[in-house]
């Protein structure tokens, strides 16, 4: 088995940090994205759109796409859960996991391939006004995920969950992006910041 990985990428870290959580150890296949290692020849045969992470299994099988790749160890390595434990928390971890990944990732994630000088080459055509369009949906969302999140400890209730990974890691990728928290999501923060403090975070 080996997990191709991207090293910084929002994606290939979300694999990293759920492997932490777990426990597993995965032999990494580093992939330098800055040099568009994940264009060569090898990866495009792995996978077709030339994304990372790619894990390879012993027998040959490949699996793409960072949460498909999580819910593979979920079921090998089911302790800790981080899908959810019964049928109410699995889909309200569902909910937050789509949620945080359609509405804060995915718009963090265009602000920045659209508008940093160093995704150019990457996103053909960058389109500025789309960029600058979407900073304001992820700050819409974090204002309503500031009101529902409460004090509640974690993204989908009260254990740690791939909601609470996926959230961070596109907190942390809101840098690159020119955003920033608003001062006003004192619940945001204060939750980002018990997250940022978890060992995993480092993976």
């Amino acid at each position: 088995m080996k997990l191709y990985d991207g090293g910084r990428a929002p994606n290939p870290r979300r694999v990293r940090v759920f492997l932490a959580e777990k426990g597993i150890e995965v032999p990494l296949v580093p992939v330098d994205m800055n040099e568009l290692g994940h264009k060569a020849p090898e990866i495009e045969q792995l996978n077709p759109l030339m994304r990372l992470p790619v894990l390879v299994l012993d027998d040959g099988s490949v699996l793409t796409e960072s949460v498909a790749i999580c819910r593979y160890f979920e079921e090998t390595h089911p302790e800790p859960p981080l899908f959810g434990r019964d049928a109410l928390g699995k889909a309200r971890v569902e909910m937050w996991q789509r949620r945080m990944e359609l509405n804060l990732m995915m718009p963090v994630a265009q602000a920045f391939r659209h508008i940093h000088p160093a995704m150019r080459e990457w996103e053909v055509p960058q389109i500025a006004e789309w960029g600058e369009a979407n900073k304001p949906k992820a700050l819409e969302f974090l204002a309503l995920f500031d009101a529902d999140l409460g004090d509640r400890p974690f993204v989908a209730g009260e254990e740690f969950s791939i909601a609470d990974i996926t959230g961070m890691i596109a907190i942390d990728f809101m840098k690159p992006a020119r955003l920033e928290v608003p001062e006003s999501c004192a619940n945001v923060r204060r939750w980002y910041a018990a997250m940022k403090a978890r060992p995993s975070a480092e993976a």
